[in-house]
């Protein structure tokens, strides 16, 4: 772990085109002292990770975070609801609560003005196939494959697929996979 400590060390200061003398003096400690600890020579103490940490704009978790790579690849499993499958492709602890989805839509049918939903937030999707559309309030429009759309969510809205399936990425915040994947089972 000491090795991935240093190497995320030195990867930090050379990304900032840092020289070694200009980290040590955001951090208090001797160019020679921090050489020794980038290089291995010198073990790492705790009271000398925290200002490291501090002066690359990291927390000290971020520092001496685990390395492995168990967790790198999410196989997601589908869910079907409401003429939908999802896929979630983002794990719970994602940051703001977003949540990243795709979709097949297969429901191409118009919503009535009681079937848009509305709830707090933004929400952003690109088009991967098919074509889309949506329906954000009295307006209607079509979004093909390699476009994108973003939208306030306080507008009513609903998104289907027009003239045969749709593949959609998109990203969710906190209310919006409540609102729109409040009910699916969800794997994670």
């Amino acid at each position: 772990m000491e090795t991935v400590i240093r190497q995320r060390i030195r990867s930090l200061r050379l990304a900032r085109n840092w020289s070694l003398d200009t980290l040590a003096a955001q951090c208090y400690l001797s160019p020679s002292t921090l050489s020794r600890i980038e290089t291995g020579h010198r073990r790492i103490a705790v009271d000398q990770l925290v200002p490291i940490a501090r002066a690359l704009g990291i927390t000290l978790d971020q520092l001496v975070e685990p390395e492995g790579d168990d967790d790198v690849v999410i196989r997601p499993e589908p869910a079907v609801a409401d003429g939908m499958t999802i896929w979630i492709l983002s794990r719970e602890r994602m940051i703001n609560g977003q949540t990243v989805a795709k979709l097949r839509i297969t429901d191409d049918s118009v919503a009535t003005p009681d079937e848009l939903r509305v709830h707090p937030g933004r929400e952003w999707f690109t088009v991967l196939s098919g074509t889309v559309r949506l329906q954000l309030g009295e307006r209607t429009i079509v979004v093909p494959v390699g476009e994108a759309a973003e939208f306030s969510t306080m507008v009513p809205h609903r998104i289907a697929a027009l003239g045969g399936p749709a593949e959609v990425l998109t990203i969710f915040d906190h209310d919006g996979k409540r609102a729109h994947l409040g009910g699916t089972p969800v794997p994670h």
